[in-house]
């Protein structure tokens, strides 16, 4: 046999889910956590058939981009799947934008369609410009249900393929589209149950959008593994039901970041055992996990996986497991299998153990690129992989411990906000000569927005007015919940803002 026909043997294939229903069809698939109605793998095969040859009905072909502007339920999965039955590239949206931010990722992405439910049609509309928009609940317009179903050829799938663009804030405040091909997902599915295990009777809770990779990751990867995902649907975060959802249909896995770690601890104070002893591993990611909220998971049991990732790199680059997680606090463990972590000094040379530098990144979940952006896409890359902007250091035995995030990013709540886009949008402020914004170390959020602002003459800037401002602007979570005025910010002597300094200045006044 030739070397290519070996290689067109092995490297195509169809969707995950057409492999997995022809595998298992009558495994459980979905239980929505709601009212317990259960899915086998079989059931979402037929209903992702049907929506993929409505998409179809709508134009959607192989290679055409799908936006989806929707809260994680059934419907935004069955999207998930027709999108790869079809071969479309998904582009999931974050609801929690505000329009100016979604119609710049609209522009961006050269979508084809774009769907969307009751809750976004209003949004939708408005950021779609010339892109046809479809709602999965009744409209008065496009209805997905209504739509002619239209025959189709299933995409074959090679792992170079394009499947889901993400976007990722980066490190220069410009929205920019990540783009993972199919090999990507795959190698992060693989190597993620290395490190994790996979049961048969595994089902992963989940509670995350899936317009981030900590959401969608799970839903792709059980389809691969055969086992059960526990969906919670409705947008919004509620410890309470979590928890009771988490122990009505004994999940095995979560994904969460460390604010809802940390509320779900708190709302676990029965006398009898915790609502979360069915879980073996909790994957904790998004921002760093403080060491009291680790040693609050090693009082109560609760067996917590420290995780370090990107959405460049299809969600995990390192993992600690539990009893590696409470024996050494603080790793995030040693890097998943075919990972390849190289910690860099200035120079771009590596450096030995126990020395710190930024975390470089190599291996077969790094991202193809930034989608119509080149330039961003070869600055990104160098000698040894991926530059995450991240300082850390791989200790003698292989853990990595991450010191510093990307030198200006702020996480609050798990989402990602780059003070320049706060920066462009304060500036606007008809009371606010200059600003600096910075992330200001909070228990509860991981960090909180700060701004330091340079009121006009004669003029008052209160947070309440700052925050009226940004309505409509910026989501609410990239809004400051910190504000301080000031005649001048501090500077270094090249000019720059003091970053320091100007939180050491809003921690005082807070």
């Amino acid at each position: 046999m030739k070397d290519e026909e070996v290689t067109m043997g092995w490297g195509k294939t169809h969707d995950w889910l057409a492999h997995r229903t022809a595998v298992t069809p009558d495994s459980t698939a979905l239980i929505e956590a709601g009212d317990g109605t259960e899915w086998t793998y079989a059931d979402v095969d037929s209903s992702v058939e049907e929506t993929a040859g409505k998409l179809a009905g709508l134009g959607l072909r192989s290679g055409d981009h799908l936006g989806v502007l929707m809260e994680t339920r059934l419907a935004s999965v069955l999207l998930v799947h027709a999108a790869m039955r079809l071969g479309c590239v998904l582009v999931p949206l974050n609801v929690r934008l505000a329009v100016p931010e979604l119609r710049r990722q609209v522009e961006h992405t050269d979508l084809s369609v774009l769907a969307c439910e009751a809750e976004t049609e209003t949004t939708a509309r408005d950021i779609s410009g010339t892109v046809p928009v479809v709602s999965v609940d009744v409209s008065t317009d496009t209805t997905l249900s209504e739509c002619e179903r239209t025959e189709f050829d299933p995409m074959v799938w090679s792992r170079d393929d394009p499947q889901v663009m993400l976007f990722t804030s980066g490190t220069t405040g410009n929205p920019k589209a990540v783009v993972l091909t199919m090999g990507n997902l795959l190698a992060s599915a693989t190597a993620s149950a290395f490190r994790l295990g996979v049961l048969p009777g595994d089902r992963w809770h989940l509670c995350l959008s899936t317009y981030h990779m900590g959401g969608l990751a799970p839903l792709l990867r059980s389809t691969l593994y055969g086992t059960t995902v526990v969906l919670e649907s409705g947008g919004g975060f509620v410890p309470e039901e979590t928890l009771t959802n988490v122990r009505t249909y004994d999940a095995t896995g979560i994904s969460l970041v460390p604010t809802m770690l940390r509320r779900l601890l708190d709302a676990d104070d029965s006398d009898g055992a915790s609502r979360l002893d069915s879980l073996r591993f909790v994957l904790l990611g998004g921002a760093p996990a403080r060491k009291e909220l680790i040693d609050k998971c090693e009082t109560c049991g609760v067996p917590v996986c420290p995780t370090y990732g990107m959405t460049e790199t299809a969600s995990q680059i390192a993992t600690a497991r539990p009893e590696e997680a409470f024996e050494h606090r603080g790793t995030v463990g040693r890097s998943l299998m075919f990972t390849d972590v190289t910690v860099i000094d200035d120079s771009g040379s590596p450096v030995q153990a126990g020395e710190s530098g930024e975390l470089v990144v190599a291996g077969p979940t790094v991202m193809a690129g930034y989608y119509g952006n080149r330039d961003a896409t070869e600055d990104a890359f160098g000698e040894y992989g991926l530059y995450t902007g991240d300082i850390g250091y791989r200790d003698d035995t292989g853990r990595l411990w991450v010191l510093n995030r990307r030198s200006d990013r702020i996480v609050t709540g798990g989402e990602n906000v780059h003070p320049g886009e706060v920066v462009t949008v304060l500036r606007d402020h008809p009371a606010i000569r200059d600003v600096a914004v910075v992330g200001i170390e909070d228990e509860e959020w991981g960090e909180r927005i700060g701004a330091l602002v340079v009121p006009m003459a004669d003029e008052t800037v209160s947070l309440e007015s700052v925050r009226a401002y940004c309505d409509g602007r910026l989501a609410g979570y990239k809004q400051p919940r910190l504000l301080e005025a000031t005649d001048e910010l501090p500077r270094t002597p090249s000019g720059t803002i003091d970053r320091e300094a100007v939180r050491e200045r809003l921690r005082y006044d807070s």
